[in-house]
């Protein structure tokens, strides 16, 4: 039993079961056993392997579209560049590297990493020692400072936690966290159904409700808006409304349940871009997308970008450049081209942003 697990003990039997979403956030936050809190996830030796680790060639396209959406904006002399989840600061070094072909932008830009982990803001910080524009850390989006901004978030929303409703013959009643016969954690249900859920479904459905990721978006649509700016969203989910149980936990590059070691695998839910999408223009922004994340990089540039590094590698790094690029714009399974999607909201007076279809 991890020591996560004792504590989720004691919590259900002195308050009864959980939420999901509750679950979720203890699982992945927990000041003391949080799966955040206490290691670095990422690579080869961890649990999952996000784009920016694959290549450079992610972050540096991601570069090129911010300063592109910097110029649409009309170049402002002041722009806050700020990153939702950045790992291990990789998508930010490529970002910044790449962006010393406009001069202008790294003069405007001051850098703010929404981070809460400390074994990962450590991380970043080595990874941005010598980044060519100033660097701060912030606990949250409310805390970066006010005006224009380019904000990033890749591999963001699907950490926040869900909700998750199964339907019965009730009705929609909401699945929870709980205690087995020997006391082990396993799912139920809430006896009585939430009567504000009326979506027809057939029985055993689940209904899943980013009410997390919602409510980031609101704040996010909200600034972008009032001060002007854009927002760029990369993760794995779906395009419309969709029924069915999402909620996965990874740990040594293998699913595994959900229950079965937690604070120990990360844990994830597909983002729900249509909800996204409304929650955006609810708070005045304009959104474009999502598109495939092969799309929008093929869009952006990539196959060029892979060209030139091929151009002057050694064969080896040229077989690995390869990969790299098929899994990022690929369709086949294990690839990201398909399955991740971009999707961004910017000022409502802004025209179609780098990468997305014009007039989307």
């Amino acid at each position: 039993m991890t020591a996560l697990q004792r504590e989720l003990h004691d919590l259900i039997v002195a308050e009864g079961p959980l939420t999901v979403a509750r679950y979720m956030a203890l699982c992945l936050g927990h000041p003391r056993h949080g799966y955040y809190v206490t290691r670095d996830p990422l690579g080869a030796g961890g649990d999952f392997t996000t784009a920016p680790e694959i290549s450079q060639m992610f972050g540096e396209l991601i570069g090129l579209w911010a300063i592109g959406t910097w110029s649409l904006m009309g170049a402002p002399e002041r722009l806050r560049l700020v990153e939702l989840g950045p790992g291990r600061g990789t998508l930010m070094a490529d970002l910044l590297r790449a962006a010393r072909v406009a001069p202008a932008f790294l003069a405007a830009i001051d850098v703010h990493l929404i981070e809460t982990s400390p074994v990962l803001r450590d991380r970043q910080q080595s990874a941005l020692r010598s980044a060519p524009a100033p660097v701060a850390w912030r606990e949250s989006l409310s805390d970066a400072p006010d005006g224009p901004a380019i904000v990033i978030a890749n591999e963001f929303f699907d950490a926040l936690p869900v909700r998750q409703f199964v339907k019965t013959g009730q009705g929609w009643c909401e699945r929870l966290v709980g205690l087995g016969p020997t006391g082990e954690l396993t799912f139920s249900l809430a006896p009585e159904p939430d009567a504000r859920l009326t979506a027809a479904a057939p029985d055993d459905a689940v209904l899943e409700r980013p009410d997390a990721a919602l409510a980031v978006m609101d704040d996010l649509a909200r600034r972008i808006a009032g001060q002007g700016g854009a927002a760029l969203v990369i993760d794995y989910g779906h395009r419309g409304p969709a029924f069915g149980d999402t909620l996965q936990a990874v740990k040594k590059h293998a699913f595994v349940s959900p229950l079965s070691d937690p604070g120990e695998a990360d844990l994830t839910a597909h983002v729900d871009f249509a909800k996204l999408d409304q929650a955006a223009r609810a708070a005045g922004a304009r959104t474009f997308g999502p598109v495939g994340q092969g799309d929008f990089l093929r869009a952006l540039g990539i196959e060029a970008r892979a060209a030139a590094l091929t151009a002057r590698a050694t064969p080896d790094q040229r077989a690995g450049i390869k990969a790299a690029l098929k899994r990022l714009v690929g369709a086949d399974t294990g690839d990201m081209g398909v399955l991740f999607k971009a999707f961004a909201l910017a000022h409502p007076e802004l025209p179609t942003l780098p990468g997305f279809p014009a007039g989307s």
